[in-house]
C-alpha cells in the first residue's frame, strides 16, 4: 500500500504580508495552484490536493487574514481583489512557478480570473495554463451576496469545539456530501480561539470590507473578457449565486467566443462544490488532462 501523500507548511512573504501556504506533491512537478473561498482557507482544498499530488505540485495559499495567514493592517486598502491579485504574483515569484493551473473555489476563481487577466499584475500575464471557476463567475447575484456578507462580516463565537462545528454544517451544507472525518477536519483547520476562551471561525472579519470599500469588486467582465486559456466553470445545480443567465452572457463572451470554455453543473450541490469527493475529482482530472493536451 503507497503511503498517503503529507504535505508541508510554508511562511511567504508576498506584497510585503506574511502568508501561509500548505503545498502537496513532488518539486518539479507541473503546479496547480488551488484558492480557496471567501471566508475558508486552504486548508479546504486538502482531499483535491491529495487526489493530485501524485501528479502535481499543489498549492493551496491562505488568503490574507485567513487561516494561518497575517491580518491586514489596512483592511481598507488589502481587502480586495487587486491586492490579492498582487500577493499571489509575489507567491509565483517566491516558489519559482513558471507556470500553473488555477483551481479557485468563490473568491479564489475570481483571484485566479484577474491574475490570468494581467490587468492588475502583468508579470501574471501568460503564467496561468488553465482556469477552474467553482461556482464563481465574472457576475454574481447581489443576494447571494447579500447572505454572504451577513454571515461572514459577523462570525458566532461557541463555548465548544462542537458547538462551532455544528454551525458549520449548517452554514456550509450547500457544499454537498461531506463524511463525519470531513467536517471534522474542516472545523478544526479553521478554528481559532478568542481571549475570552470561546472558538470562532479562524479568519479576520474585517475582510468583508472587500464588499463595503470596493462595492463591485466581483464585477470583473473586464478581466474575464481578455482570458484566452481554457477555461471550465462548475456550477453548483442550486447556486444563488452564479444564475443561468450570467452563464449564457460567459458563453458569448472572453473564453467562451473563443470557445475555450466548458459549463458543468453539479449535482446535489449549491455554493460551492467541496471538491472532496471521486466523481469531482474525475471533473477536474478531465479538465486538466484537456488543458494539457
Amino acid at each position: 500500500m503507497s503511503a498517503l501523500p503529507v504535505p508541508t507548511s510554508h511562511y511567504l512573504r508576498c506584497a510585503g504580508r506574511e502568508i501561509h501556504v500548505t503545498a502537496w506533491g513532488e518539486e518539479g512537478a507541473p503546479v496547480v495552484v488551488a484558492w480557496h473561498g471567501l471566508a475558508r482557507t486552504g486548508r479546504d482544498m486538502d482531499p483535491l490536493a491529495a487526489h493530485l499530488a501524485g501528479r502535481y505540485r499543489v498549492v493551496c495559499p491562505d488568503t490574507l487574514g485567513r487561516g494561518l495567514s497575517q491580518w491586514s493592517p489596512a483592511p481598507a486598502d488589502e481587502y480586495c481583489l487587486r491586492f490579492y491579485a498582487r500577493i499571489a504574483a509575489d507567491l509565483f515569484d517566491a516558489l519559482g512557478i513558471d507556470s500553473a493551473h488555477w483551481i479557485g473555489t468563490s473568491m479564489g476563481a475570481a483571484i485566479g480570473t484577474v491574475c490570468a487577466s494581467g490587468l492588475f499584475e502583468p508579470a501574471l500575464a501568460g503564467r496561468i495554463r488553465s482556469l477552474l471557476l467553482n461556482d464563481n463567475a465574472p457576475e454574481l447575484a447581489t443576494p447571494a451576496l447579500e447572505r454572504i456578507k451577513a454571515y461572514a462580516g459577523s462570525p458566532p463565537a461557541f463555548d465548544t469545539v462542537g458547538e462551532l462545528e455544528a454551525f458549520f454544517r449548517q452554514v456550509y451544507r450547500p457544499y454537498g456530501w461531506l463524511g463525519d472525518a470531513q467536517w471534522r477536519h474542516l472545523t478544526e483547520t479553521s478554528t481559532r480561539r478568542l481571549p475570552d476562551g470561546r472558538v470562532t471561525p479562524h479568519y479576520d472579519p474585517q475582510m468583508v470590507r472587500q464588499f463595503t470599500d470596493h462595492a463591485d469588486d466581483y464585477r470583473i467582465w473586464d478581466h474575464y473578457d481578455r482570458l484566452r486559456i481554457p477555461v471550465l466553470c462548475l456550477r453548483g445545480e442550486d447556486s444563488d449565486l452564479v444564475l443561468p443567465p450570467t452563464l449564457d452572457a460567459m458563453r458569448g463572451r472572453g473564453p467562451g467566443a473563443a470557445g475555450l470554455l466548458d459549463v458543468i453543473e453539479v449535482a446535489g450541490c449549491g455554493h460551492a462544490p467541496a471538491l472532496n469527493v471521486p466523481a469531482q475529482y474525475a471533473l477536474v482530472d478531465a479538465f486538466l488532462r484537456k488543458s494539457e493536451s
